[in-house]
């Protein structure tokens, strides 16, 4: 049970081509937004939707996979982490973050095989 302290699976489209970086150090990052959609009744009872964003953050053959497999609109299932950090923007002011360290991928609108 320790390794479901913190799982995130979510499936959703990409909201942006991948990112590729290369760091100083070598190591290779990738950074895509993910949109997920919810649909529920109002107390009105109409039907709305919602649509929650999500940044997600690869690294290493996991992040040269989704660069080159994956573009904006893609339908993916993923695996991952949560992780929040915290930066000073350019004016000085504290800014936090969320994202979702991605572990494992699959592609889904086209052959459906895990990445």
């Amino acid at each position: 049970m320790n390794n479901l302290k913190n799982k995130v699976q979510l499936i959703g489209n990409l909201g942006n081509d991948p990112e590729l970086k290369k760091l100083d150090s070598g190591r290779i990052l990738v950074k895509a937004n993910l949109a997920t959609n919810d649909r529920y009744t109002n107390t009105q009872g109409e039907q709305k939707d919602e649509t929650q964003w999500h940044r997600l953050v690869a690294w290493g053959k996991t992040a040269e996979k989704m660069e080159k497999l994956l573009k904006k609109g893609s339908e993916i299932a993923l695996e991952g982490k949560l992780t929040h950090r915290s930066y000073t923007d350019d004016k000085g002011v504290a800014r936090y973050i969320t994202e979702v360290i991605v572990n494992e991928f699959m592609l889904l609108n086209r052959g459906a095989m895990p990445f």
